[in-house]
C-alpha cells in the first residue's frame, strides 16, 4: 500500500531569508512580503512568501530548502488544507504571521543493508514503522550465528541501537539506505519478561447484541445455546474466546441486529484479531494527515487491514501528527466534520453498489467502483497514539489492498479508460473532496489488466461542494464518454434509497450531507441522460479556483434565491432540478460538451 503516518527529517532552525532561497522577486521587494512561520514535526522556521504566491510555487521553495518533494508536502493552515496547487496564498486567507504546518509523505519501506561481524552481508527492506527489535528478529530468522536475539547487538554508524527504537528515527539520518553492522554482545543481558502494559479487561467469548430505541446495548454470555433462547442475535466469529489476560480487546459494531454482516467483513476482523492474538502489534502509517494503522495477519508475514481511529482523525484531539485541534469541529476540507471520516469511509463502501444490483449485504459482491469492504469497530491495542491513558478506540477498519503502487506512481495516459470512469461515477456522486492520484492504488487483475481501487474516503459527503476536487478530470480518460453499461448503472442509482441504506446502517446524516448526495446523483444521472462526457459533467462539480463558485454551487444558490424560507427539502431539491436542466441543455447544446 503505497500510504501510510507522517514522518519530517530534522531542519535548520535560521529563518529562511537567503536571496538564492527568496528568489530574486522577493529579494528584490521585501517591503511587498508577509512572514510566516512552517510548523515542521515542532520546529518553527520563518519564511517570506508574497500574497501573491501560488501554493505549489511555496512547497518548491520548501523543497529547495528542505528536500521535500513537493507531491509529498501536505500545507495546513488556520485549520484547512491548502490543496489546490494553483491558488494564492491570499485566497486562503494567508496573512502575516500565520503559521503553516508542513505534513510530510514519505515511503512505507526502507531498504536497510546489513554487515555481520563474521563478515557476511545482505539487504532487505522494512516497514519504517517498525522498531529495532524486529529487525533483530529477521536477522536471527536469516543467520543462525545470531539465532538467539538476546545476543545481538546492532549498530548504526557507530552507535549502538535499542530495541525500541523506530526505524523512522534512524532514517531521519540515512534517508536511501541504512548500513547496520551487527555482532554479539560481549556480555549476554537476561531477557525482561515483565509486561510493560497490562488489563484487567476480560472480553467474552462471543458478543450479543440487541437494539433498544436505536441504542446498541451489548450483553455478553457463555453458552450460545442459552442466549440464542434469550433471543439475542450471535455476531457470528466475531470474537472468539478471550482469556481474562489478554492486553487488547477488538469487537464490531453493530448499529442493527437485523443485518447480517457478509463473510468478507467477518474475515477482515477475524483476521485482524487473529494478529493481535498473536502478538503482532498495529503499525502506524507514514503517510496521511491522521492517525492510521496497518493490522497484521496471525504470522505476521502480511497487511490484512488498515484501521482510522475517529479521534486520531485530522485536527482530532488525539491526532498523531501534530495538527492544530479544530476551532468549531470543521475539518481540513470545507463541509466535513472532525470525528465524522470513519462512517464516510464506511458510506463509501456501502453506497459502492456492485454492477449487478443494490447491496444487499447477503453476498460478497464486488462493489463498481472496487471500494475496499470497510465496517465500524471498537479496538483497545496500547500500539494506538494514546497520549494520556489507554482508551478504546472507535474507527474504520478496511480490507488492506495487495498494491502495485499508486497513480502517482506513472501517467495517466497508461491507464484503462472504464477503471478511470468507475472512479469519476463514486467520486462524483459522493462529492469527493480529496481525490487525488495518491489515493488511487494500482493493481493487476488475473487476466493481468490493471484494475484501480480507490481509498481514503473520509472527505466524501460534505455538506457543500465547496472543496470537491478530481485529479481525474485533467487526465485524457476524462474526455471519452461514458460506455453503455456505466450509462445503465448510473441509471440505477437512486439518491433516497442510499440514504436509508446509510441510516440503516447506523449514520443518520446530516440534512445538509444527504443533500448533496441527492443533487450530486441528480446531476450526474441528468449529465449521462444528455451524453455529456465525465469531464463536462466534473467540471460544473469543481471550482476553476478557490474564490469562485462552481457551477452547481451557483445552481444551489439561485434555487435557495427562488424559494421562500421554510420552503420543503422536497420542493427545494425540485427547484434544483429544473434550474439543473436548463443549464444541462445548455451545456449539452454547446459544441465542447
Amino acid at each position: 500500500m503505497s500510504s501510510a503516518g507522517v514522518a519530517i527529517s530534522p531542519v535548520r532552525t535560521e529563518p529562511m531569508m537567503s536571496p538564492s532561497f527568496l528568489g530574486p522577486q522577493l529579494s528584490q521587494s521585501l517591503d511587498e512580503t508577509i512572514l510566516i512561520y512552517l510548523n515542521v514535526s515542532g520546529s518553527m522556521i520563518p519564511m517570506r512568501v508574497l500574497e501573491s504566491d501560488s501554493i505549489v510555487s511555496v512547497k518548491l521553495r520548501i523543497q529547495n530548502c528542505q528536500g521535500f518533494v513537493v507531491s509529498n508536502q501536505k500545507l495546513v493552515c488556520g485549520g484547512r488544507e491548502l490543496s489546490r496547487s494553483n491558488s494564492l496564498i491570499r485566497d486562503y486567507g494567508v496573512t502575516d504571521g500565520n503559521v503553516m504546518h508542513v505534513v510530510v509523505r514519505l515511503s512505507d519501506l526502507q531498504v536497510i543493508k546489513v554487515r555481520t561481524s563474521s563478515g557476511k552481508q545482505f539487504t532487505f527492506q522494512v516497514e519504517r514503522g517498525r522498531h529495532v527489535g524486529y529487525v533483530k528478529q529477521q536477522i536471527a530468522k536469516r543467520e543462525r550465528e545470531f539465532d538467539d536475539v538476546a545476543e545481538q547487538e546492532v549498530v548504526c554508524d557507530g552507535e549502538r541501537l535499542e530495541d525500541q527504537w523506530l526505524i523512522d528515527d534512524i532514517c531521519k539520518h540515512n534517508d536511501a539506505v541504512i548500513h547496520l553492522l551487527v555482532r554479539k554482545t560481549a556480555k549476554v543481558r537476561p531477557k525482561h519478561v515483565a509486561k510493560d502494559f497490562e488489563l484487567s479487561i476480560a472480553a467474552p467469548p462471543l458478543t450479543y447484541r440487541k437494539d433498544y430505541d436505536g441504542e446498541n446495548d451489548s450483553k455478553q454470555y457463555d453458552a450460545c445455546e442459552e442466549n440464542d433462547e434469550r433471543g439475542y442475535q450471535v455476531d457470528r466469529k466475531i470474537v472468539p474466546r478471550k482469556p481474562p489476560d489478554r492486553d487488547f480487546w477488538l469487537e464490531s459494531i453493530a448499529s442493527n441486529s437485523n443485518i447480517e454482516l457478509p463473510s468478507v467483513i467477518l474475515d477482515i476482523v477475524n483476521s485482524t484479531f487473529e494478529g493481535l492474538d498473536s502478538g503482532n502489534d498495529p503499525i502506524r502509517s507514514m503517510e496521511g494527515t491522521g492517525g492510521a494503522y496497518f493490522m497484521q495477519d496471525s504470522l505476521g508475514k502480511k497487511f490484512v487491514s488498515v484501521f482510522k481511529p475517529i479521534d486520531e482523525e485530522p485536527m482530532a484531539v488525539n491526532n498523531p501528527q501534530g495538527l492544530p485541534l479544530s476551532v468549531d469541529g470543521e475539518g481540513l476540507k470545507k463541509g466535513t466534520r472532525v470525528g465524522e471520516g470513519a462512517f464516510r469511509e464506511v458510506a463509501a463502501y456501502l453506497l459502492d453498489h456492485p454492477l449487478n444490483g443494490k447491496h444487499t449485504f447477503n453476498g460478497d459482491e464486488k462493489g463498481f467502483a472496487g471500494v475496499p469492504p470497510t465496517t465500524m469497530i471498537k479496538c483497545l491495542h496500547r500500539g494506538f497514539n494514546h497520549p494520556e491513558n489507554i482508551t478504546v478506540k472507535i474507527g474504520s477498519l478496511q480490507m488492506f489492498m495487495e498494491n502495485n503502487g499508486s497513480c502517482e506512481d506513472i501517467g495517466p495516459g497508461a491507464l484503462p479508460v472504464k477503471e478511470v470512469h468507475k472512479i469519476s461515477v463514486l467520486d462524483m456522486r459522493l462529492a469527493n473532496a480529496d481525490r487525488h492520484a495518491g489515493n488511487i492504488l494500482l493493481s493487476k487483475g488475473r487476466d493481468g489488466h490493471t484494475v484501480l481501487i480507490p481509498i481514503d474516503h473520509g472527505y466524501c459527503l460534505p455538506e457543500s461542494f465547496e472543496d470537491c476536487t478530481f485529479d481525474w478530470l485533467y487526465w485524457p480518460q476524462a474526455h471519452q464518454p461514458y460506455s453503455i453499461e456505466i450509462i445503465d448503472y448510473i441509471k440505477s442509482l437512486d439518491a433516497e434509497e442510499d440514504i436509508t441504506l446509510l441510516k440503516l446502517h447506523g449514520w443518520n446524516m446530516p440534512l445538509e450531507c444527504a443533500r448533496t448526495l441527492r443533487i450530486s446523483t441528480m446531476l450526474l444521472k441528468k449529465g449521462v441522460e444528455r451524453g455529456l462526457t465525465p469531464f463536462a459533467i466534473g467540471s460544473i462539480m469543481c471550482r476553476e479556483n478557490l474564490n469562485n463558485d462552481s457551477v452547481i454551487e451557483e445552481i444551489v444558490q439561485e434555487a435557495w434565491d427562488s424559494v421562500l424560507p421554510g420552503t420543503s427539502e422536497g420542493l427545494f431539491i425540485e427547484t434544483v432540478s429544473y434550474i439543473l436542466d436548463r443549464h444541462l441543455d445548455e451545456i449539452a447544446a454547446s459544441p465542447i460538451s
